[in-house]
């Protein structure tokens, strides 16, 4: 390769001896460089030739496939060679490489492919993580694995992370690195803030703010909007007053042909308007750009653990991606940026986006790592652990598609594993393929994967879109929709070495497979309610009244909103009851269920949720009882155990004793101690709980106070009295607090004539607070120090409540005087 690094003005080549020297020496290296300088050409290409490659090639991995093959084709042409010769690139269903290859640009997730087939990755000398900052899922699993490799297995590949905007201080602790920077070459951007704009006029008063930068500014423009839907409104409005200019959509569902036309100069010279999600954020330079105009929106996946379910969100972007975006329009030229919001929102914008693993389905994700023969996904080395409750919803969801088994994955969860694709789409073409009707699983999972192709009023019966897929196949037509639709389906075809199949489409065929990718969204409509459908997960759903499918007594359902309440139904298909035998479970269902009365126990026959047949279990078992009512406990126990007056203090006495005496091993009897602990101390006591009744019977107090043994009980009490006897003979009840603050002793001011110290608890070492109470219960005084009361506030208070209280004692003497409970004896 005769290729000069240096020959090519772009800021990166200045730290390029640096970067050289730190991985000859580590084995692990962070980049930090804004945008434009050459991190994503330029760097990879000048270590090519490195000794510490050791022959070996270069991985790049980019968040995006229409980066991928840009920034292969940029590289090439540097090399003025063509793309799979030097430089390759690989993403899903297509690679451009050859045994020349020596730097491959990935998207993400073929990574982890390649790590399964060969975990060392042996032939590979340097791994690149590009635009980290964007904190793909991919990237974070990738990055964790490699890790892996690097530690246990190729302590001599090299690691390095690049990105524009990151904590740079946290990503260098966690993976013990060194940052190297570049200064970059951003020309200056004028920020202008225009004021936030309305949600709901987003399209119009964004195509406003570009026909007005189009007369104040000159150059092309760059508008970020937050997907397809609002991109398609702003262009229909430009076309319209900007006719003089090239208008270019630019997102993800476009074809590679439109997406080029996007960010390649206008051929005719005219100005050009590009319309871009996020996509155009990082790695693309598109030409010309010197305005950019940003709605400050983005829409993201997330997936909501308690449906099991992943939805598009609109959401405000991050300062991090403000940046990425203000900085499209200083790449070649001085620009300028439009921010369609004001500065005080702005300044509450958070710092940086929110990491995906966060938010995301982790179903692929698990099962990589149990294929890896990873056992505590939580060790890894992790920028942002994967969320715990995340986590157990995809081992559930594997568990169903008999992926996983006892947190192991199974044969057939190594099968599906072997499919591109998420394993409720893989569980589903692998079965297909058993019951040979892969051709169909094709075209659905085809379907799944992408877009709705029909308008939303079409109905919810994705056969519609089935059969317009194989209409369009057998008249040989172009449909926008269905043609990337049919790509996906023609490469799981080409997977499986299936025939294509055009024929009329069994509806009933097409419930069963989806039922296989979704089993806990198989649905029965429930009686009564016309077009409402219990799901197996136990949500409810509806489509519209007059829908094909309302009528339908069971239906599987592939797309479903995952709102609270009453879900909405997108795309379903009929199901025949037949098909469902192998999804009926035999359960013992032995609950606690407060709103029917409290134990509830069953032999139920059920899909999920949906009972099919139950009958009462008689012969009860202790283990079952048990369970059923520490589930009880756990949830509702604040609710069900009485926490009366009586068992607060005694929980007040041994919270405050805990505090005052920190050597001493006293339980711990805070209200979430005895719930998180409640089988040692009420097991025995509830053998004849059965309803929520049974368990306010139970004397908490007693309980708990006999739970101690004989000497604790008897410490206990003369530390922490429960009362104390006042001078008048009577015994009163001492108020403690959780906290262990002085213990309150409430007592009328005639009762303690003659006590002349305050008294003490706890050895000695606690005083009690003591409020002085009127004749008529009403404080008089708080004091700690009862011989000052007596010396200084006494006299002032007789004189006060005498003419209130005439019968009542008020001696000049109170400490000689006899303490009396009630008025003073004739």
């Amino acid at each position: 390769m005769n290729f000069d690094p240096f020959s090519i003005d772009l800021p990166v080549r200045e730290i390029i001896p640096q970067v050289i020297q730190e991985l000859n020496t580590n084995n692990t290296l962070i980049v930090q460089a804004p945008p434009g300088a050459g991190k994503s050409t330029l760097l990879p290409l000048a270590l090519l030739e490195q000794s510490f490659l050791k022959g070996k090639k270069i991985l790049m991995l980019e968040p995006r496939r229409l980066a991928t093959k840009s920034i292969a084709l940029r590289m090439s042409e540097l090399l003025e060679e063509k793309v799979g010769q030097t430089v390759g690139y690989r993403i899903r269903f297509e690679s451009q490489v050859s045994t020349n290859t020596r730097l491959e640009v990935l998207t993400e997730g073929i990574l982890t492919r390649m790590l399964h087939s060969d975990n060392a990755l042996e032939d590979v000398g340097l791994v690149i993580f590009d635009e980290f900052h964007e904190r793909n899922i991919h990237a974070d699993v990738a990055m964790a694995l490699c890790r892996e490799a690097q530690q246990l297995l190729r302590p001599d590949l090299r690691i390095m992370v690049m990105s524009a905007t990151l904590d740079m201080k946290q990503l260098s602790l966690l993976l013990k690195a060194p940052v190297i920077s570049s200064d970059g070459k951003m020309f200056p951007v004028e920020i202008k803030y225009a004021g936030d704009i309305d949600p709901w006029l987003m399209p119009e008063m964004v195509a406003k703010s570009v026909i007005d930068a189009s007369k104040n500014d000159k150059g092309d423009i760059l508008v970020f909007l937050p997907g397809q839907g609002e991109i398609k409104k702003t262009e229909a409005i430009l076309r319209k007053h900007l006719p003089e200019f090239s208008i270019h959509p630019l997102y993800g569902q476009l074809s590679p042909t439109a997406q080029y036309q996007a960010i390649m100069p206008n051929r005719s010279g005219k100005r050009k308007v590009v319309l871009s999600t996020s996509i155009a954020e990082t790695s693309l330079t598109i030409e010309g750009i010197t305005i950019v105009i940003d709605s400050g929106y983005g829409r993201t996946s997330k997936f909501d653990p308690k449906s099991g379910l992943s939805r598009l969100e609109t959401i405000r972007i991050a300062k991090d991606s403000a940046d990425q975006r203000a900085g499209r329009a200083g790449r070649l030229q001085p620009g300028t940026c439009y921010r369609l919001w004001s500065k005080a929102t702005h300044a509450n914008l958070a710092e940086f986006r929110t990491p995906e693993i966060l938010e995301a389905d982790l179903a692929f994700m698990v099962l990589d790592m149990l294929e890896w023969g990873i056992k505590d996904i939580r060790e890894l080395t992790w920028l942002t652990p994967p969320p715990v409750g995340t986590l157990a919803q995809a081992f559930d969801i594997l568990t169903q598609l008999n992926a996983v088994e006892n947190s192991k994955i199974t044969p057939h969860g190594k099968k599906i594993h072997a499919i591109p694709a998420h394993p409720r789409i893989a569980h589903m073409l692998v079965i297909a393929e058993n019951e040979d009707k892969i051709s169909l699983a094709a075209d659905i999972a085809g379907l799944l994967e992408e877009r709705d192709p029909l308008a939303p009023d079409t109905g919810v019966d994705i056969n519609l879109r089935i059969d317009a897929l194989r209409r369009a196949r057998r008249e040989n037509l172009s449909i926008k929709g269905l043609n990337k639709i049919e790509k996906i389906a023609s490469n799981y075809r080409r997977l499986f070495k299936a025939d294509i199949d055009n024929s009329m489409v069994d509806s009933f065929e097409t419930g069963s497979l989806i039922a296989l990718a979704y089993p806990e969204r198989i649905a029965y409509a429930r009686p009564g309610n016309n077009a409402q459908f219990q799901l197996a997960n136990g949500k409810i759903a509806m489509i519209g009244h007059k829908d094909d499918l309302a009528n339908e007594s069971w239906l599987a359902i592939s797309h479903i909103d995952a709102r609270e309440g009453m879900g909405k139904v997108f795309l379903a298909s009929p199901l025949n009851p037949k098909d469902l035998a192998p999804f009926v479970k035999e359960k013992r269902k032995v609950l606690w269920d407060s709103k029917r009365g409290g134990l509830v126990a069953s032999l139920d026959l059920s899909i999920g949720s949906i009972v099919l047949r139950s009958s009462p279990i008689r012969d009860l078992s202790e283990s079952d009882l048990m369970e059923a009512l520490s589930n009880a406990i756990h949830q509702e126990g604040r609710k069900l155990l009485d926490f009366s007056a009586k068992v607060v203090n005694l929980q007040a006495r041994m919270q405050s004793l805990r505090k005052w005496r920190l050597t001493e091993n006293w339980p711990n009897w805070s209200t979430e101690k005895i719930i998180e602990n409640h089988k040692s101390i009420l097991g025995p006591y509830l053998s004849e709980v059965r309803k929520p009744e049974d368990f306010k019977k139970l004397d908490l107090a007693s309980i708990l106070y006999h739970s101690l043994n004989f000497d604790l009980q008897n410490t206990f009490n003369k530390l922490v009295p429960e009362k104390i006897e006042v001078p008048s003979g009577s015994n009163i009840k001492i108020q403690y607090s959780e906290h262990g603050d002085n213990p309150v002793l409430s007592v009328r001011l005639q009762e303690v004539f003659g006590w002349l110290e305050t008294p003490r608890i706890n050895d000695g070492n606690v005083s009690l607070r003591l409020h002085l109470l009127s004749p008529g219960f009403k404080p008089v005084q708080v004091t700690e120090d009862l011989k000052s009361f007596w010396e200084n506030t006494y006299f002032e208070v007789k004189k006060e409540l005498k003419r209130r209280y005439p019968k009542h004692s008020w001696p000049e003497k109170p400490l000689e005087a006899v303490a009396v409970r009630g008025v003073k004896k004739s």
